[in-house]
Formats: C-alpha cells, structure tokens, sequence
C-alpha cells in the first residue's frame, strides 16, 4: 500500500513539475518580440508599426523625369504625389526635373529614371529611330504650346514669315517645344534648320526672363510662363494658340493631340506591369479629381515654389489650363496619328519609317 501510495506521489509531482514548467515558458518564451498586450498579443502600436513596415517593405520605388516639373502641362505628376496618390497605390515615387522633353530622354535612355513625364511625340521620334518606347496614360489632351512674340524684340515680326533670321526660344534642343516650332516653319515653306535661330531657355522664370530682356525675339512658352507674360504685356503677338480646342484643329486638323503622358521603355513595361498599372491608376484619379475641382482648389494642393508670390496669377493660368486636361488618361489613336502626322513633316527619320502608332501606347492599364 505504502508503495502504491509512493508511486501516486511521484506522479502528482512530475504533473505538478509539468505545469509549472509550462507556466514559465508562456511567461517569457518570446523575449525579444517587444511589449505586449494584457493578451499577451502584440499591443495595437506595434501591430501598427509592422504593418507599416511590412507596406514600405512592398512599396515598388519608381523614378519619374519631368521636362519642366513647375510646367502645368506636367501638373498631375506633381498633384498625383499631393493628393497621396502613389503611397495609395503602393509606390514608391521619386520626381527628378529637367529642364526640357529632350534631358527628361535623354535621363531615361541613359537609366538614370524609369519613367517620363513628357510628351507623347518623343515615343514616335524614337521608334522611327528604332527604339521602343511606350506611353501608357495620356495627360494632356491639347498640347498647350504658345508661340510668342517677345514685347522686347528689335524685329518686326506679325506672322510666322517674320520669323525669318530671328532667334526663337524652345525649352530645351530637341524638345516638344523645338519639334512644334519646326513642324510651324515647315508648313509655311521654310527651312527650320537655316531661316531661325534656336535656343533653350527652359519653361519657367527663365523663359520669362529671356523674352522680357529680348533675347529671344519669339518663343514657344507653356503655361504659367503665357500667363505671367500676357499679364505683364497685354498686347503681346500670338503667332500660333494649342491650348484651345479651335487652335488644335486649325494647326493640326484633328479634335485632339495628345500632349503630356507618362512613356518609358516597352522593355521597362514589360518588366514592370504592376508599376505601369499602380502609376497609371494614380495618373488617372488624379485627372478625374481635377475634373471635380476648380483652378483654386488645384493650386491650393500644389508646393508653394511652384508660384512664389503671385499664387493669383498661377490660378489664372490653371484656369486657363485646366480644360487641355485629359478626363480619363485613354489616348486616342486619331489623336496618336495626328502626331505622326505632324512629326512627319518636318523629321526625315519619321517619315521613311512609317512608324506603327499602336505600338507607341497602350490603354491596358486603365480603367473605365
């Protein structure tokens, strides 16, 4: 009996050594996982910061050139960022500025970014060239760009004739702003490479500059330097209008021409879809809020640097802008045509290519 009631003992001990032994293992058997909860879950704190550390861990980094980032024709890479449209599309944005279209290129065929925000005829300049670029959501509906006489000029210049021998200002050699002016000269008959002059003076304060020291007798400006320039000379010599819809038919003969658009490498694309969608997606609401809002609410949301002390004068050239905005980011093959049409004129290597436009865009990472 005594060893019946010995081996009962010993038992109920090495069950009693058991349990405790399991007590001290859930009291301190995850030392280093931080302050807890009275559950002995993670408090609500630390959950948010793992969380937090998990999506910056997901975040795709993406890199964007603009060709003029304080340009309203670019605005919505800038506002996309405001409104918190990349985080919300788990990215990673970085924005390098240019100083025109061509360095944004030249930034992106070099490796230094993997996307442009520029403009959509740089995609069929390349491609006739060999090269493979894609634009795969579209900004601007109408180019915006503005070909003006400077008020300081030495030269009597009243139509695109009066060119001749003049020097004109395009952002940068090579850019949009230097194709637009050289398709102008062609289609009147002359030469854009022997009867001006061209020379980059960049799209803001610096093309400002330029025109009001004469320097330039003439130059293709963007918004918000047409703005503060008309505000400061109201009589200013309009030699040719893309901001309208009237002004785009009578230039190019067509109801739309796509203008500003994200592009980078079919390669890049290729490779990357899920960026190509995320930053598509953020373009895109982007246009759309900016259909929901006006001029002042828009600049409201934009870096203060972008109009220093005249913020009225950035509101007037956002009203002035606003309607060139694309509503949706679908780009229109009668419009992609229309650019080639126009390159064609005056770039040699665009018309012996005869460049498929269909393959310079895409709408598949849009949404309806």
């Amino acid at each position: 009996m005594r060893s019946h009631h010995a081996s009962l003992h010993g038992r109920k001990s090495r069950i009693w050594v058991l349990i405790l032994g399991l007590v001290l293992l859930s009291a301190c058997g995850r030392p280093d996982s931080g302050p807890q909860g009275a559950s002995g879950t993670p408090s609500a704190a630390d959950r948010g910061e793992q969380n937090q550390s998990v999506a910056d861990a997901r975040r795709i980094p993406v890199t964007i050139g603009v060709g003029g980032q304080a340009t309203l024709v670019y605005l919505p890479t800038t506002l996309a960022e405001r409104l918190g449209y990349y985080a919300e599309e788990g990215l990673d944005v970085t924005i390098q500025d240019f100083q025109g279209g061509s360095k944004a290129l030249e930034a992106l065929l070099g490796g230094s970014v993997d996307v442009v925000s520029g403009f959509y005829d740089h995609t069929i300049q390349l491609a006739a060239q060999g090269q493979k670029l894609k634009a795969f959501v579209t900004m601007l509906q109408y180019p915006g760009m503005i070909l003006v006489v400077s008020p300081n000029t030495k030269k009597d210049i009243k139509t695109l004739a009066d060119l001749k021998g003049a020097v004109v200002g395009v952002s940068a050699p090579g850019s949009s702003t230097h194709l637009f002016i050289n398709y102008l000269l062609s289609k009147e008959g002359m030469n854009p490479q022997t009867d001006i002059s061209v020379t980059g003076i960049g799209l803001s304060a610096s093309a400002i500059a330029a025109m009001e020291k004469g320097q330039v007798d003439a130059a293709v400006l963007l918004d918000p330097a047409y703005t503060v320039l008309k505000k400061r000379y109201p009589e200013l010599t309009i030699l040719a209008d893309t901001s309208t819809p009237e002004g785009v038919q009578k230039l190019f003969g067509t109801d739309s021409y796509p203008a500003s658009v994200l592009y980078s490498k079919a390669e890049w694309i290729e490779a990357n879809p899920e960026a190509a969608k995320r930053l598509a997606r953020a373009i895109q609401k982007t246009l759309r809020w900016m259909q929901e809002h006006d001029a002042q609410a828009i600049a409201e949301r934009m870096p203060p640097e972008f109009y220093g002390d005249d913020r009225e004068t950035y509101i007037e050239a956002l009203s002035h802008t606003r309607p060139m905005f694309s509503p949706d980011g679908f780009m229109h093959q009668s419009g992609a045509e229309a650019v080639k049409k126009v390159l064609s004129v005056s770039i040699e290597d665009v018309r012996k290519a005869d460049v498929d436009v269909q393959q310079t865009y895409t709408n598949e990472f849009l949404s309806k």
